[in-house]
């Protein structure tokens, strides 16, 4: 009788009836055995629901012994067990043993092929489902309401068990609303806060996804112009008739800038423009990979991100789109691309692949692997066992397309240990050949007054020394490079100094260097030399808003001076009379009649006050202040200025002076005056401040002459850079190096950190190559883009030479790459702009994105010193590619979207 389980009875109609076995044996298959009920409940099996009158009758039937007596059952009948005879739903609070009986499947089928289901009723089919550990017959199923993203108002219930998966869900969705397994779909549920969200993993069951009873489930179908509809636009009223009907050229589609998001569209556009990747989107075979578990990826959020822009730019539906919600999605995961600040296309595109390749991995638990050293194995042996561990744990469409190894080998300085490993790499970043020469400006100040100070442009070496820029200085001025000093000027004031043995690394391009001609006998710090040079500072006074005006404030203003002063006639008034020398290219001297009106001031102030701070060049005292000129003023001694070896202040003759345009001050390297922050030491550097009132300033300082300057002939020389080849970047690339100190490597051999040689070689190659050119230089004092023209190849790169890999002689297309995008950045450091050229993979023809706007160019136009990231793929994978037949653009042109800005992960229900 086994054979009367295969043959379940018609669900209308006279049930198919088998021939009935004796009570006793009915008894013992339907209770006992591994076909009865007794039998313990294994996971995801179905049992039935049977009514528990009808199992009660048919137990006393079986138990008389007589098969013709009447006390035979009749048809199985459930029908007390249902709420209404039309919608079938089982009555609540239905008890187990009470109001109904469990039977396996087996059982089930037995009892139906021998008595027939009451006609109009269906089996009461039940999964058992494990909960807590626990195993039990879920007799109360989840009931869904589905319905479709255009008809929210006509649902469709449907049972699924909580072990059902969420597939099962889309797909009992698709047949119930006649959509075509191929058309991509995506299920959104309700919450109970009336929003919507995604069901993103499909693969998780109905228990997991934490559904429930009553909630409505939206299945949404995409568009043909690759958008869903729950991110088109509420009013497209401004779209014109024109972009309606919009059917361009798939792939032709620029992506609007968000605010210096120019950097995302490039990487975006290169990366859309490798064939096979895109048609492994395009045709969804992303779908069957999308790895939700992973505790590296994005939980598969940044694969269909990127997907749906795939999808709607090579719908051909579209000039451009806009990409905030992939904008978003990135923000999300990677916080460093949060906001709308300028960025790296080739860090946002390393970020982008290794995201891709997470969210995408096929190993959805990764083992550990331990890395190996080739230990004198032999390279082929040691490259494959890399290549396996590396699947191991990585394996998705991006390693299948992009990912190459690597032969690394290290060798120890001082025992000659060897070590050899083989590593995987996603791109390729070769170095550009460096220039040792650099182009600096300066300004350079003559000792004599009636020259303006000159802009000069000084070619020096690299990692020269400020004395090689006094040198490079002398040719162009003919002063010697003894007779210079170096200042950074920022502000008004010496930001700094420098020493001729200091390293020029320590100056930036943007730093304002000006180099002073002093006397051969100059010198700051020694007291040998017969001159001092004296720091200058410039300051006018400002009343402060003080409620009685009577403090002033110091401003610095112009270019500061370093000033030669010998040493015999270092005294106030001497040194008033070599500054206005100094200042009298844009300093006028006072004419007889102001100096008449200004005795009778300064004899009246000489007489009757103590002379103020600063005032030392004209005032006289028989009781000198505390900030007055002299030991307590801070420039005694035979390194400051000026030192205590002239006539003091109770020597200065008590007569009336001249009038002083200016007075003079000793301050601190900040172009201050306050003693608190004084340094006293003897052995610091001297400053002096120039302080002009505001009157005197504005009659005798010619404000324009003093910021005058001239430019050298060698201003308009530009270093020129010979162009390098791309072949000549990979050579370096796969140079012998000797690692940094803050990289060291530790040598298993001497059991201590060494700094070992180190060579990489190319071993194995990818399909799609990416090299990136490594035109950003940053070291600890500087920082430059290296703008050098690389001359590379559209079509046959041959890397045959660089590959260490015994090759295969026969097939050499595999070591032959074209061309296909190349990501480019125009501008400097500080700001920039990023656009892209790209071949596109159905037409062949290379076209030009800039942002939004897209237009053809020709190959000639392609290589340019902004080229930046270049992606090849190998011949023999194009040749595959065009030997498949292309796909067909007879779809209907559907509305477009490009005026739309989709929310994040939003649904909009009309």
């Amino acid at each position: 009788m086994a054979a009367a389980a295969e043959n379940p009875p018609a669900e209308d109609g006279e049930p198919l009836r088998e021939v009935m076995p004796g009570l006793e044996s009915q008894r013992r298959q339907i209770e006992n055995g591994e076909s009865g009920r007794d039998r313990p409940l294994r996971a995801s099996e179905s049992w039935f629901l049977v009514e528990r009158h009808w199992y009660k009758l048919w137990e006393v039937h079986v138990q008389g012994g007589d098969q013709d007596s009447s006390t035979f059952p009749g048809c199985i009948n459930n029908a007390k067990l249902f709420e209404d005879e039309v919608n079938r739903h089982l009555k609540e609070g239905l008890v187990e043993g009470e109001d109904y009986v469990l039977l396996p499947a087996a059982a089930w089928h037995y009892l139906v092929s021998w008595y027939g289901l009451e006609h109009g009723q269906t089996p009461i089919e039940r999964k058992v489902v494990e909960l807590r550990g626990i195993y039990k017959v879920e007799v109360y199923p989840i009931e869904l309401l589905l319905v479709q993203h255009s008809d929210m108002d006509t649902p469709h219930t449907a049972q699924f068990s909580r072990t059902d998966s969420i597939d099962l869900v889309s797909r009992t969705a698709q047949e119930q609303f006649l959509v075509s397994p191929q058309e991509e779909t995506r299920l959104w549920v309700k919450n109970a806060e009336g929003s919507f969200e995604r069901l993103w993993n499909t693969r998780v069951t109905v228990l997991d996804a934490a559904l429930n009873s009553g909630q409505l489930v939206i299945m949404e179908t995409r568009s043909k112009d690759g958008t869903w509809p729950s991110k088109q636009p509420r009013a497209v009223s401004s779209t014109s008739k024109e972009d309606e009907n919009f059917q361009g050229q798939p792939g032709i589609c620029g992506l609007t800038n968000l605010g210096n998001t120019c950097f995302m569209n490039s990487a975006l556009q290169c990366l859309s423009n490798v064939p096979q990747l895109t048609e492994y989107f395009l045709k969804n075979r992303y779908l069957e990979e999308l790895n939700f578990c992973n505790p590296l990826g994005m939980k598969g959020e940044i694969a269909e991100a990127y997907a749906d822009l795939v999808k709607q730019a090579w719908s051909g539906h579209h000039r451009s789109i806009v990409p905030n919600v992939f904008k978003t999605k990135v923000g999300h995961f990677a916080s460093q691309f949060l906001g709308y600040q300028q960025h790296d296309s080739q860090e946002l595109l390393s970020f982008l692949l290794d995201g891709l390749h997470e969210d995408l991995n096929r190993v959805k638990k990764k083992e550990y692997v331990e890395l190996c050293d080739a230990a004198g194995r032999p390279d082929h042996e040691v490259a494959q066992e890399a290549w396996q561990n590396h699947k191991r744990r990585n394996d998705s469409v991006i390693v299948d397309t992009f990912h190459g190894l690597f032969k690394s080998t290290l060798v120890c300085p001082d025992c000659g240990n060897v070590s050899v490993t083989f590593d995987p790499f996603c791109y390729l970043s070769v170095p550009l050949p460096v220039s040792h020469k650099r182009v600096m400006e300066v300004f350079f100040v003559s000792m004599d007054p009636r020259r303006k100070p000159e802009q000069h442009r000084l070619v020096v070496p690299k990692k020269g020394k400020i004395s090689d820029l006094c040198v490079a200085l002398a040719k162009h001025t003919g002063v010697s490079p003894e007779r210079m000093m170096v200042a950074d000027v920022f502000s008004h004031r010496f930001y700094k100094i420098y020493q001729l043995e200091e390293s020029l690394s320590s100056i930036l391009d943007r730093d304002d260097i000006f180099i002073y001609e002093v006397s051969g006998r100059s010198s700051i710090s020694e007291n040998t030399r017969e001159d001092v040079v004296l720091p200058i500072y410039l300051r006018e006074r400002t009343p402060a808003r003080d409620y009685n005006n009577s403090y002033y404030g110091l401003m610095l203003f112009g270019h500061p001076l370093l000033v030669s002063v010998p040493r015999d006639r270092l005294s106030w008034d001497a040194l008033y009379h070599i500054l206005l020398y100094r200042l009298s290219r844009y300093v006028t001297r006072p004419s007889s009649d102001d100096e008449d009106d200004g005795d009778e001031k300064v004899d009246m102030e000489g007489k009757n006050s103590i002379p103020k701070p600063g005032n030392m060049a004209g005032g006289s005292s028989h009781n000198p202040g505390p900030e007055q000129a002299g030991p307590s003023s801070g420039v005694a001694g035979g390194s400051r200025a000026p030192v205590n070896n002239s006539p003091g202040p109770s020597h200065w003759p008590q007569r009336a002076r001249r009038k002083h345009l200016f007075t003079l001050q000793t301050v601190n390297s900040n172009g201050t005056s306050d003693r608190s922050n004084f340094n006293e030491d003897t052995h610091a550097q001297p400053y002096i401040a120039i302080d002009w009132e505001p009157e005197m300033k504005k009659r005798y300082y010619d404000e324009v002459e003093a910021e005058g300057y001239v430019k050298h002939d060698c201003v308009g020389y530009v270093l020129k850079k010979a162009p390098v080849r791309l072949q000549e970047c990979i050579e370096l690339f796969t140079t012998v190096e000797t690692l940094e100190k803050e990289n060291p490597w530790y040598c298993p051999s001497c059991k201590q950190h060494q700094l070992a040689t180190k060579k990489l070689d190319l071993w194995t190659l990818p399909e799609t190559l990416i090299i990136h050119l490594k035109r950003f230089s940053y070291t600890k004092f500087s920082r430059e883009k290296l703008d050098t023209l690389v001359e590379f190849p559209i079509r046959d790169l041959d890397f045959s030479e660089f590959v260490i890999k015994p090759q295969n002689e026969s097939a050499p297309e595999l070591y032959k790459y074209d061309l296909i995008a190349v990501s480019n950045h125009y501008g400097g450091l500080r700001d920039g702009h990023y656009t892209t050229f790209a071949c596109n993979k159905d037409s062949g023809q290379w076209h030009y994105f800039d942002d939004s706007s897209v237009s053809p160019v020709s190959e000639n136009q392609i290589e340019s010193k902004a080229a930046y990231v270049l992606f090849y793929q190998r011949q023999d994978v194009a040749r595959r590619l065009q030997s498949k037949p292309q796909p067909g653009s007879s779809d209907p042109p559907a509305p477009p979207t490009c005026e739309s800005l989709p929310k994040s992960e939003s649904m909009d229900v009309n």
